[in-house]
């Protein structure tokens, strides 16, 4: 039986972190954390040290980009997986450049987030 993983939800937009919760739930996996904007990413990283951080890129506060840059300041192994509508070459070569984990583009398929993890499992 494979271990459950933990993980943090970070999304503006309410809808999104809900259904990314249900995900997890259903996977076996535990989310530990949901915040709404950046800054949010960045404390509930620190604080829960998770197995996974889902992160949006548009956000208000602090955007996506400017956690994943601080979050891979802190622990550069970090497994923070982006999510995005912004399909973009700067974008994607921004997150490329900050060592994002992947990459997850809206309108997603519930198989792609449940691929992610599986595939970064350790």
């Amino acid at each position: 039986m494979k271990k459950s993983k933990r993980v943090v939800i970070v999304d503006d937009n309410i809808d999104i972190t809900g259904v990314f919760a249900d995900i997890f739930e259903v996977t076996g996996n535990k989310v530990v954390g949901i915040g709404h904007d950046g800054r949010d990413a960045l404390e509930l990283f620190l604080k829960h040290k998770p197995d996974f951080i889902f992160i949006d890129v548009m956000m208000p506060v602090m955007n996506g980009i400017e956690a994943l840059k601080a979050i891979k300041e802190n622990e550069p192994n970090a497994k923070v997986i982006m999510v995005t509508a912004d399909n973009s070459t700067n974008t994607i070569m921004e997150l490329e450049k900050l060592n994002a984990t992947a990459i997850i583009f809206k309108p997603f398929k519930i198989e792609d987030i449940i691929n992610v993890i599986e595939k970064f499992e350790d």
